[in-house]
């Protein structure tokens, strides 16, 4: 492999870092002006147009105070409550073969747990959610792409065994899930701005599994 080759997957892998980065805030946390901001950029719109995600419109029309208010109480409502919501974990949504599913703390739960626990990463103190949170899963998926991109820089077959972890991470998690999560998103919500970051967490999963599978660890 050249060194323009390793430099490009060194790229790449910071590039996915962001987004899953990104996406970790957006499904954390109520938007807030300086993250409205970097969705804002042109190159962050440009993404979306290239991923086809429609319904963006009120970013750039609506004045951002009320934009801001909008989308807190949307959030509220989409994955809060008090009332009917969309859970944001796993464990609610991953139906699986003899085991719990429908409510939190299911064994997706405590996979997730351990998966991210034998990686060697660990929780901030103040952390008192639950590991699978989709926030919480894609900055696992953040952390393990920010490997990978420095693996590139110094070991390839360290890298590309770090592929081979977020890969199993997608397979076993992510993509078991997340895609009907979106799905519901995008039914239930009332918000242009949910529907199109739904649509885009959807479409950009999607490429990651067709991505790894192309060459078995998705590098060429």
């Amino acid at each position: 492999m050249t060194d323009i080759e390793t430099k490009d997957h060194g790229a790449a892998a910071r590039h996915r870092s962001d987004i899953y980065g990104l996406l970790a805030t957006i499904y954390g946390q109520e938007i807030t002006s300086n993250l409205l901001g970097q969705i804002k950029t042109p190159q962050f719109l440009g993404a979306l147009s290239v991923l086809e995600v429609e319904g963006i419109d009120d970013l750039v029309q609506k004045p951002e105070a009320e934009l801001l208010e909008d989308l807190a109480v949307e959030y509220t409502r989409l994955f809060l409550g008090p009332g009917k919501h969309i859970s944001p974990h796993e464990s609610v949504h991953h139906q699986r073969e003899g085991g719990q599913w429908g409510k939190l703390w299911g064994a997706s739960t405590v996979e997730v747990k351990r998966f991210i626990e034998a990686t060697g990463l660990s929780y901030n103190e103040e952390f008192k959610g639950l590991p699978d949170h989709i926030s919480v899963e894609f900055e696992f998926m953040q952390q393990l792409t920010l490997r990978e991109e420095k693996a590139w820089k110094e070991d390839s077959g360290q890298a590309r065994a770090c592929r081979q972890v977020e890969k199993r991470f997608i397979e076993e998690h992510l993509i078991c899930w997340v895609p009907s999560f979106c799905e519901k998103v995008i039914k239930e919500t009332e918000s242009p701005f949910y529907c199109a970051m739904a649509a885009l967490t959807l479409s950009f999963i999607e490429l990651e599994i067709d991505e790894m599978n192309r060459n078995g660890d998705g590098v060429g």
